[in-house]
């Protein structure tokens, strides 16, 4: 019997602690609701920062030098003609950013932001030049369009642009940015992947990955940008780092060294053996082992027999040191050697 009203006790405490657990806690003592603490995300002044207005809040209207005395005339203005244009337009990362900060402040400039004040053009749309028109044809200096973009845009992977190769052969960042339609998942690129957008000038370069060995380019597991910034480096090949071999470590970083014996022309550069980009050699190679090792190799102890196809293992002369791997079947260690008997490279 004690038991049984000792488990009737302990089950009332356990609904009654429940029962003010979940109960709604009442006001203060002067009936006011009780405030969280203040987060500032609504005043005029964030607290995190920055200015409370978000997006495009301080863009002004961007400078078209063909005409520097044009007026700004505002977002209806444009749209009344640019209807389809501005439906497009409606669903890039650009537009969300304008229309937040221009119902922010209804003086914020949005299509003018980047085309310049719209007064000449809207006087005389067939005009070129009226306005900033991003487009080879449309009247205005790639020089002035791309001062448009980098109003907003300088500095980061842009800080190169001036003097690079593709600023030196007048390209316009519409060249390879279609800013007024998504057609790319990100970078609002003119086509539907980086790849793609740069296949459409490097088209002997897009086809060396269709040869038997590739970077897994075509599968879409690299993008183009993972080697080079189009924007501009410090070298003529665009590379995002200072040399080849420290662009081929990003990812093979095993190779790297550094090794207790190194073979020096992998020290020298990846591309005096490897096509980076595609080849119909096996692991990218610019030849055939062994006829590779034999560009180097040759007139010295083994090696000095000039290996051709004649000595493959269906032809007239079999040598075995053209079947199997070729010289890597003993000299498996190309790269380097950290093995205390490695100086031939074999472990």
């Amino acid at each position: 019997m004690r038991v049984y009203l000792a488990l009737l006790m302990l089950v009332a405490t356990a609904v009654l602690v429940s029962v003010a657990w979940l109960a709604p806690v009442k006001a203060d003592a002067s009936g006011q609701a009780v405030k969280l603490p203040e987060t500032h995300f609504a005043s005029t002044q964030s607290g995190h920062g920055f200015s409370a207005p978000p997006g495009f809040a301080d863009a002004v209207p961007a400078r078209n030098l063909a005409h520097p005395d044009a007026k700004a005339v505002g977002q209806q203005v444009c749209t009344a003609c640019h209807s389809q244009e501005s439906g497009n337009f409606a669903h890039t990362a650009h537009a969300a950013g304008m229309q937040v900060a221009l119902a922010a402040n209804p003086a914020t400039a949005t299509c003018e932001a980047c085309h310049g004040p719209g007064s000449v053009h809207a006087a005389n749309p067939t005009r070129k030049g009226a306005i900033i028109a991003f487009s080879h044809e449309g009247g205005t200096p790639v020089a002035n369009q791309t001062e448009s973009c980098l109003g907003c845009h300088a500095g980061g992977p842009r800080d190169a642009w001036l003097g690079s190769i593709h600023q030196r052969n007048d390209l316009s960042c519409s060249d390879c940015h279609n800013p007024m339609q998504k057609f790319s998942a990100e970078g609002l690129t003119a086509k539907q992947s980086v790849s793609e957008t740069c296949a459409t000038c490097h088209k002997d370069i897009r086809q060396q990955f269709n040869r038997r060995s590739h970077m897994p380019l075509p599968e879409g597991a690299i993008s183009c940008v993972d080697c080079h910034n189009p924007h501009g480096t410090l070298n003529a090949t665009l590379l995002k780092t200072d040399t080849v071999n420290e662009t081929c470590y990003q990812c093979h970083a095993e190779k790297r060294g550094p090794f207790l014996f190194e073979h020096a022309p992998v020290r020298e550069s990846c591309l005096n053996c490897h096509q980076v980009h595609g080849s119909n050699q096996h692991a990218l190679l610019v030849a055939p082992i062994p006829m590779l090792c034999q560009q180097c190799h040759s007139h010295t102890r083994h090696p000095n027999d000039l290996q051709t196809e004649i000595s493959l293992g269906g032809a007239m002369t079999p040598d075995e040191r053209l079947m199997g791997r070729g010289c890597i079947t003993c000299h498996a260690q190309v790269h380097g050697s950290n093995h205390p008997s490695g100086p031939r490279l074999h472990k």
